[in-house]
């Protein structure tokens, strides 16, 4: 089984956020976004993935959830080269 730590960040006209996550289905997790069925902090906005990394083991993919979580530089670099990349 394949495990997946994410960034998505608010579609255009909703107040600029991010989040990390982790799962092991991508697709269901973001359409749960999507349909207020997630996190209590992601539901009432529209959001679209940034990034995503997959492990093949779940401690590794929870530590490097937790470290992503907390460094808010690299999630902010993230978010820039994606914006980068769709313009």
């Amino acid at each position: 089984m394949l495990f997946y730590v994410y960034l998505i960040k608010t579609i255009k006209g909703f107040k600029n956020k991010s989040y990390v996550g982790f799962t092991n289905n991508i697709k269901s997790r973001i359409a749960k976004h999507n349909s207020n069925k997630g996190a209590k902090a992601t539901r009432g906005y529209k959001w679209e993935l940034v990034f995503k990394k997959t492990f093949k083991n779940k401690s590794y993919a929870l530590s490097y959830e937790y470290k992503l979580k907390n460094n808010r530089k690299k999630r902010t670099d993230l978010i820039n080269e994606y914006n980068k990349k769709k313009s």
